[in-house]
């Protein structure tokens, strides 16, 4: 079959990388894909955001099945574009996309429901919102409702950065995603992220991990989108997964499914644990990034078979086949990061490194720029490898990045730490 997969990121290098050792795959296109995904993928030029256009393409390529990788095109409605032309898709409508799209949608819904999350209050004006901060006081969390690329949640920890939060979000600081503002009860624990599969009545879960949100060395430093990631989470054992099945994404599936928006696709979990209780932090309507490298990395060709079973509606026969073993990733990131960053920097040392079942280098924001790899983005490598236990995998991955060659960036040293 020939397969299309939106994005451009580490997440969809690891998804082509896993798809593309299933036999089931004829050929691969990417859009618009990356310097890394080139070197196994066909790359094209397309505007993921635009239905209309990647119907086309899919009916000019013969398409049989198209992968929607981040969770903007998802947000707009591609999906719903593809499935009305006839074009299997992965990936939820833009009503049930929802559950990422808006914070106050999920609060809703969690609360319907009776999932268990942290209490909240919902603010359209800033008067209101620092009103609540005042009878709530801090610790507290402070979140742009609409899509922030994940950047738009503020972890405040005394009232007066919570206020500013306020401000920032109200004066724009994070576009139109903060025009409406979430403030939620601080909850303490251990984060973990648990997936599951899910194709509108059935659900399948497909793995833990857990990630590093700050940039520096012992969680210390900036939030950004995630620095590195290991799989499986040790936080999440087998009872706390099924406690999480039954008490907080099964009730969310049906709520969905009652309200006519039955959810198709992945959904990420995200989860604080604390004395063997889950609670949802939020949901996410994809793969994270750079969780799903962990996850594709350990899963292999298994991958494309899931997700058919999951936009077919067959996940009920489905199963997943685990090896019993642990990886890791890194991300390697622009000097600078997650704040101003210069572009074109030129990455050395690539071709040296091995590209196996056990190691890989998924590229996210790269570009081949007079036939050299050079940096266009804030996050731009992830050094990804498995192993039989952590230990092995980390020591895998860190051997990988002293042969990369890239003054102008940087990773942390201490990825997995909390397992390890």
């Amino acid at each position: 079959m020939n397969i299309l997969i939106l994005g451009s990121g580490g997440r969809e290098h690891a998804l082509a990388w896993a798809v593309m050792q299933n036999p089931k795959c004829d050929r691969l296109i990417v859009a618009p894909g990356n310097a890394g995904i080139a070197m196994i993928a066909d790359c094209a030029v397309l505007d993921i955001m635009d239905g209309g256009a990647v119907v086309e393409f899919a009916q000019e390529n013969a398409i049989s099945f198209v992968i929607v990788g981040p969770e903007a095109p998802l947000a707009v409605g591609v999906s719903d574009r593809l499935r009305a032309a006839g074009v299997l898709v992965f990936g939820p409508s833009e009503a049930a996309a929802q559950l990422e799209a808006s914070k106050r949608f999920t609060k809703e819904i969690c609360a319907a429901s009776g999932a268990a999350t942290a209490d909240y209050g919902h603010f359209t004006d800033a008067a209101a919102a620092k009103a609540y901060i005042a009878a709530q006081g801090a610790p507290i969390v402070v979140k742009a409702d609409g899509l922030a690329a994940g950047k738009g949640v503020i972890v405040a920890m005394d009232e007066k950065s919570a206020l500013a939060a306020v401000d920032d979000m109200f004066s724009g600081a994070f576009g139109g995603a903060g025009a409406e503002v979430v403030i939620e009860e601080y909850m303490d624990g251990e984060e973990a992220s648990f997936f599951v599969l899910c194709d509108g009545e059935n659900v399948l879960p497909i793995g833990t991990a857990q990630d590093h949100k700050r940039a520096f060395d012992g969680d210390t430093g900036p939030n950004t989108g995630g620095m590195g990631a290991y799989s499986p989470a040790p936080v999440l054992t087998d009872e706390i997964a099924a406690k999480t099945l039954e008490t907080i994404v099964k009730p969310t599936m049906s709520e969905m499914a009652k309200r006519g928006m039955p959810y198709q696709g992945v959904l990420y979990v995200g989860l604080m644990i604390k004395d063997g209780v889950p609670r949802l932090i939020e949901y996410n309507v994809r793969f994270g990034d750079p969780e799903c490298q962990v996850l594709m990395m350990r899963l292999g060709a298994q991958v494309l078979d899931l997700l058919l079973a999951a936009s077919e509606g067959r996940l009920d026969t489905a199963r997943v086949n685990w090896a019993d073993d642990h990886a890791i990733s890194v991300v390697m990131a622009a000097n600078g990061y997650p704040g101003a960053y210069e572009k074109g920097s030129v990455i050395g040392g690539l071709e040296t490194l091995p590209e196996t079942s056990t190691s890989m280098c998924f590229h996210a924001g790269t570009a081949v720029r007079d036939g050299k790899i050079t940096a266009i983005g804030g996050r731009v490598l992830n050094i990804t490898a498995r192993g039989p236990s952590l230990g092995e995998a980390r020591n895998r991955a860190y051997e990988m990045i002293e042969k990369v060659d890239w003054p102008e960036g940087f990773n942390r040293k201490d990825i997995g730490w909390r397992a390890l």
